[in-house]
């Protein structure tokens, strides 16, 4: 496997509450993770890192994540501890009061895929050189598509669009959906919605199946973000799963 991550500021953000990494643990098996923050006054990226941080320490001293029910229960389990670790922290530190975090994972082992997702952050898979998206978002904006109070096409320049309708640091109890991914899959893409709403999927597509090197396909994305405004910062975890 071939493995690359990046996170950047954008044009008009003056600093990045993103957070972003992968890792392997004892076994070969890997965790990708990106984390956008929120809460202004560098709260947003204390959230981000806390979930970032303390999901990657914990992983990569396993000497395996187990069986797929044992790793469903163990992204429950740490998401709700480190949910918990957000609310300690805006208790003992009031300025940081309503920072939070959305949350996007893999899980990634020999026998299974298995994606995480609290928010609008997005976790994409790629089969026969095409991007499908797998996460659901968790905006006021997709309730009211899914209600059908509104059409994809209002959806996408509605001025509520990034309502957050859950996020680690607002919810308790935290509930993250889970979703069992085909192991026959080409590569994972997770990223923050600071791409996603300044590229299109073909986009990002077209990106992706071009003959640059990892790194280079990702540092183009953010480019093109950037190009077409970089109005937030941009967070991609990238796995492609044959090569070196």
């Amino acid at each position: 496997m071939r493995a690359y991550y990046i996170t950047d500021t954008g044009k008009v953000r003056t600093h990045n509450e993103d957070s972003v990494m992968i890792v392997k643990n004892l076994s070969g098996e890997y965790l990708m993770v990106v984390a956008d923050g929120m809460g202004g006054h560098k709260a947003g990226e204390v959230a981000s890192s806390i979930v970032v941080n303390g999901l990657t320490d914990k992983f990569k001293v396993l000497d395996t994540i187990g069986e797929k029910q044992d790793a469903v229960n163990w992204i429950r389990s740490k998401a709700e501890e480190l949910n918990e670790d957000i609310f300690k922290y805006t208790e003992e530190f009031k300025e940081s009061k309503g920072m939070g975090t959305t949350l996007v994972l893999a899980v990634v082992t020999k026998d299974y895929i298995l994606f995480g997702n609290v928010g609008d952050s997005s976790g994409f898979v790629m089969k026969k050189n095409s991007l499908y998206k797998v996460t659901k978002d968790h905006t006021l904006v997709n309730l009211l598509v899914e209600t059908g109070e509104l059409t994809k096409e209002e959806a996408q320049n509605h001025p509520r669009k990034n309502v957050l309708m859950r996020a680690l640091g607002a919810n308790n109890p935290i509930d993250v959906d889970i979703f069992d991914v085909d192991i026959n899959s080409d590569a994972i893409l997770l990223c923050s919605d600071g791409l996603t709403n300044m590229l299109s999927v073909g986009q990002i597509e077209r990106v992706l199946n071009s003959d640059l090197g990892i790194e280079e396909k990702i540092v183009k994305l953010i480019k093109k973000s950037n190009l077409r405004g970089g109005t937030d910062n941009v967070s991609i975890a990238y796995l492609e799963m044959d090569g070196e």
